[in-house]
């Protein structure tokens, strides 16, 4: 009789500040890994977030949390890319856009190196733009470099449609598509209330007047709200540490789970050569297929114009 011999379920994370530290803290307390690895190059801020953490493990199931190395890229299930540069004083976008490219390109370089036969999921901003460099560099299957796309935004949606309507908002099933900011876009027409399509809830919801009126106003506080929270305390953590500990959670149990994660399309609702957010099935190797789903004219309109913007993006690095 042959022995399975165990393997532990290891996630590496790139990048130690808040929403790497964050992600670590959510991801130990849901005992989804055994083996959570912290990298920075900022050796000081690596080790200080790792001992934090480890403060922790007689509260946590059981984990090994330890400070990371480039040798841990190796036998990960799961790697996270938090790691970016914030925007210097006089510095343009497009320049920032270049050089967190430069960073992703780089750890991708020394991932690969590593013969690492993990799931690479991009974080870093702008996610959609980063997780195609990535995949381009990594030379790897599409579905194996993902980015975290719109599945926070899904949640923000989900959170605003259950206060507006209600209702527990375990009970909605709705999703934000293209691109992870300003173009991104509610599908309404994928939009379901305790299993009740939208446009049959809404007329006898009786919470709000203009129905229509309201939905306007919900899908620009979805696009808002990462603007709020950096006003009121200057950056976001608890909600994208909790998304990703979902999306890493389909991969080690290959759940198979349809999430709005961000990939490459190659042919897909008619766009080629481009990275933004569909309904996706994420399982251990990644994006395993891509859900065409029906969406509206305009929905599709609203796709498209969002893969000319990050095409334009693309275009700018070359």
């Amino acid at each position: 009789m042959k022995t399975e011999i165990w393997q532990a379920r290891k996630v590496t994370i790139v990048g130690a500040g808040a929403v790497g530290a964050t992600f670590a803290y959510a991801l130990a307390q849901s005992g989804l890994a055994d083996d959570i690895a912290l990298f920075d190059l900022n050796e000081e801020l690596m080790r200080g977030q790792v001992l934090d953490l480890a403060h922790g493990l007689p509260f946590y199931p059981s984990v090994n949390i330890h400070p990371g190395t480039e040798a841990d890229y190796a036998d990960a299930q799961v790697i996270i890319i938090t790691a970016g540069s914030k925007q210097r004083p006089g510095e343009t976008r497009l320049e920032l856009l270049h050089r967190n490219a430069a960073i992703i390109e780089g750890t991708v370089d020394t991932i690969v190196a590593q013969d690492s036969a993990a799931v690479i999921l991009v974080v870093s901003n702008p996610v959609d733009v980063l997780t195609y460099v990535a995949q381009r560099r990594s030379g790897w299957p599409r579905g194996r470099v993902i980015g975290s796309g719109t599945v926070l935004d899904s949640a923000r949606f989900r959170y605003l449609l259950s206060q507006h309507c209600g209702i527990d908002v375990h009970n909605v099933h709705a999703y934000i598509l293209g691109e992870h900011g300003d173009s991104e876009f509610a599908a309404w027409s994928m939009t379901h209330i305790g299993g009740i399509h939208i446009d049959d809830y809404c007329p006898m919801c009786r919470m709000c007047g203009e129905w229509q009126e309201a939905r306007k106003k919900l899908e620009a506080n979805v696009r808002n709200s990462a603007y709020h929270i950096i006003d009121y305390k200057g950056a976001t953590y608890f909600a994208v540490g909790l998304a990703l500990v979902r999306i890493v959670g389909a991969i080690l149990r290959d759940q198979q789970s349809l999430l709005t994660v961000s990939s490459v399309l190659d042919g897909e609702y008619g766009l080629h050569d481009v990275c933004l957010s569909v309904p996706s099935l994420v399982g251990q190797q990644g994006v395993t297929r891509i859900i065409e789903a029906d969406l509206s004219p305009q929905e599709q309109a609203a796709l498209e114009h969002s893969a000319v913007i990050l095409k334009e993006a693309l275009a700018a690095l070359s």
